[in-house]
């Protein structure tokens, strides 16, 4: 700072504190002490005297006056008027000793600012002696930053606009993704928007910089700010909210009467059935366009408020599926031609039912969470063939019902369908898919180490993971309650089990579901295993009544069959 003197010590900082002079002051001899100044200047300037005796009296006594006063208490008075507001009422009147730590008599002056009037000084002594280099520096820096940036631009590949990498392609070369087909089909049952779109969140365009424009500093770049549930009101829908992942590989079933043949007849389920939407996710899968896509969407239906590198992890160890349609790639000629499937809810309508025979008469046997066998043999069979899940409901059936359900189905030929409810299901597979210990915080509480809830024999081929866009898919063609027009929209979700008959439907060629809700359901108990008449309670996070007339207009269009008991 050219033209200014050198920084003063404490005790003359605070000198010049008087006369409202802070951190650097312009005088010839740089600060003094006030009290000198003020003396000199009230004192009348005596005649010039020549006679030496008479100088050298008037000098001692100047010196002895000037000790006097140092030894002294220091008063300084500080004007309230020019000091900020916060300080009014600290800065009455300020004792400094003139002697002890400087540091101490700076914090009394200047409060808190003390520390950053002296990093201040310290700047200002290091930018008089090398400000030009430094700036010489500082430009080769944002030049060189610059240069790194327009190449890295030149060499990306542009971003793929509104489809999806295709999940075959991605398998064969992961480096470039292929654009896959998506579902463009609007829903009959999705609500139309009332008069408010959520848009997404633009990123903000920012030129790199170039050699003309760059002078002392490279710009900023905005981040994409990410969403969050709590910026919503209600469920956001977005204009590829009903856009999907689609399986050009899926085999054509030979059944007459399935599923899928029955849905493109009808009127009702026409527009809503996509027999080739992809059901399970993988390596093949993520990549940052999808990661991007799905972040729109809350947990199970997406990644929203979910860890980017977490996600990456765990679905990049899913090895690839060969087939998306597992039941239909296995339908050699030995196999009947139209592929059966029973799923068993664990709705207490089962009690007594007897329809355990009729359940294991089923080319595969789907069954979900606490699902009891032992002592009800003759009402739910005991063929198990996929076994449905969420993290929670697995550790927590386990632990809760005890001996009834000690441990989880096990075989070589049973296969596991996992439903992410979100983090917690990514932390609870991670570990399970490296044999570790769970994070703490995370399920560990109902046993640290997933692997042990399997058989020693796991495969991970056998492990299924569903697909976000399966799950959303359901939600919003079949099971969109009200609930997600309300305030607590997050909150909701369809049941495990209607995920899981759900995911049959999409798999098997003829459907009979038991042990799911349906008309006077009052009648029964929660659970066909409880001891006790347990009352079914509808939570917010379900709409258990959607769900009954879901299966009861499925089972009246001849789509499944529905057990009911009169």
């Amino acid at each position: 700072m050219a033209g200014w003197k050198r920084p003063m010590s404490p005790r003359a900082l605070c000198a010049c504190a008087v006369s409202r002079w802070w951190g650097w002051v312009r005088v010839s001899g740089g600060c003094v002490n006030p009290s000198q100044v003020i003396r000199r200047l009230a004192r009348p300037r005596p005649a010039a005297s020549s006679h030496p005796s008479l100088r050298f009296q008037r000098l001692a006594a100047e010196a002895a006056a000037a000790a006097a006063a140092a030894s002294r208490p220091l008063i300084y008075l500080q004007h309230a008027k020019e000091m900020p507001e916060r300080d009014i009422q600290q800065s009455k009147l300020h004792t400094v000793p003139a002697e002890g730590d400087s540091s101490s008599q700076l914090n009394v002056i200047l409060g808190t600012d003390s520390n950053r009037l002296e990093q201040d000084m310290v700047k200002r002594m290091a930018s008089d002696k090398g400000e030009a280099t430094e700036e010489q520096a500082e430009d080769k820096n944002v030049i060189s930053a610059s240069n790194k940036m327009q190449t890295q631009d030149k060499s990306a590949p542009p971003a793929p606009k509104g489809k999806e990498a295709n999940a075959k392609t991605i398998a064969q070369d992961q480096a470039k993704p292929k654009k896959a087909p998506v579902s463009t089909k609007p829903g009959a049952l999705r609500p139309t928007t009332k008069g408010k779109v959520h848009p997404s969140i633009p990123m903000q365009n920012v030129a790199p910089p170039t050699m003309q424009n760059v002078t002392t500093q490279a710009p900023t770049v905005a981040e994409k700010r990410r969403l969050r549930i709590a910026d919503f009101k209600s469920e956001p829908r977005w204009d590829f909210e009903d856009r999907y992942i689609l399986d050009s590989s899926a085999p054509q079933s030979r059944c007459p009467d399935a599923v899928r043949a029955k849905a493109t007849k009808s009127a009702w389920l026409r527009d809503l059935f996509l027999p080739n939407i992809t059901l399970f996710i993988d390596r093949r899968h993520f990549n940052h366009s999808e990661w991007e896509r799905l972040e729109h969407f809350k947990p199970p239906f997406g990644f929203m408020e979910m860890n980017y590198s977490l996600v990456k992890e765990v679905i990049t160890m899913l090895p690839p599926n060969p087939y998306q349609q597992v039941l239909l790639a296995n339908n050699t000629r030995q196999r009947p031609t139209c592929i059966s499937c029973a799923v068993v809810g664990n709705g207490g309508i089962l009690n007594n039912s007897g329809m355990g025979q009729e359940i294991d008469s089923h080319d595969y046997v789907f069954r979900v969470s606490g699902a009891v066998i032992k002592g009800y043999e003759k009402d739910v069979g005991t063929k198990t063939s996929f076994y449905g899940f969420t993290a929670f409901s697995l550790v927590a059936s386990v632990v809760t019902l005890g001996s009834k359900f000690s441990k989880i189905p096990m075989g070589k030929e049973i296969k596991y369908l996992h439903f992410l409810e979100g983090t917690r299901d990514f932390e609870w597979l991670k570990a399970l898919l490296l044999n570790k210990n769970v994070r703490k915080g995370f399920l560990d509480e109902y046993g640290p180490r997933p692997r042990d809830r399997f058989s020693k024999d796991f495969n991970l081929d056998n492990y299924l993971v569903i697909h976000p866009d399966f799950l959303r898919y359901t939600k919003n063609r079949f099971l969109r309650s009200e609930s997600l027009d309300k305030s607590y929209w997050a909150l909701y979700r369809p049941t495990t089990g209607a995920f899981l008959l759900l995911t049959a439907l999409h798999l098997c060629d003829r459907v009979s579901a038991y042990g799911f809700i349906t008309d006077g359901y009052q009648k029964y108990s929660d659970h066909y295993y409880d001891k006790e008449r347990k009352r079914l309670i509808f939570y917010t996070n379900h709409d258990f009544d959607l769900e009954r007339r879901v299966w009861k207009k499925l089972h009246d269009a001849n789509v499944m069959k529905l057990y009911q008991r009169s």
